[in-house]
């Protein structure tokens, strides 16, 4: 017995010797790899610059999904005729942003405007665990109309994510700048 307690006094003093030190924070450090863009190549009435390493999903009605893979996240893009229904059009993206209001902490708008393009529209960023943190549409104001939603196959948690999110705005931005619409019709 008086062995057993020797040795535990003996733990105990030799176990105390060393200054525990608090472990320094640590950050995520996530590297994407670098941007380079090309010509989108699907025939629609748009064109736009779009990052080489997506995947284009192509759909019918002129529409298409930016595939993200290893960010697990796509990009949709719808296209529209416009047919006297801009306002609507206009409402139905506009609704579709605001949808996110229960669970998104901010929207925050950005307009855009090339009037030598005719290229007008507008980005949404959604901060908080919405479903869709970006969202766009962009129109001619005569004759089309897109829409575009990102989102990621995951549960949405606003902090992990932001940055891939990041990382996606400024392919959206870039798209917005090189966006242009082609003469032919749907």
């Amino acid at each position: 017995m008086r062995n057993l307690f020797l040795c535990i006094v003996l733990a105990l003093f030799y176990s105390c010797k060393e200054d525990v030190l608090p472990k320094p924070k640590a950050y995520l450090s996530l590297s994407y790899p670098e941007k380079k863009y090309e010509n989108l190549k699907a025939k629609r009435p748009y064109s736009f610059q779009v990052l080489q390493n997506t995947t284009i999903v192509d759909a019918q009605n002129n529409w298409l999904t930016l595939e993200y893979p290893k960010l697990k996240a796509s990009l949709s893009i719808t296209y529209r005729p416009v047919k006297n229904n801009l306002r609507e059009l206009l409402m139905e993206a506009e609704k579709l942003v605001f949808k996110h209001t229960s669970k998104a902490e901010q929207i925050i708008p950005k307009d855009f405007i090339n009037k030598e393009k005719r290229v007008f529209g507008s980005l949404f960023q959604i901060t908080g665990n919405a479903a869709s943190h970006l969202q766009f549409h962009i129109t001619d104001s005569t004759n089309h109309f897109i829409k575009g939603s990102l989102y990621f196959y995951a549960k949405p948690n606003y902090d992990s994510i932001l940055p891939a999110v990041n990382y996606i705005k400024r392919d959206i931005l870039h798209l917005i700048e090189t966006f242009s619409w082609k003469e032919e019709s749907h």
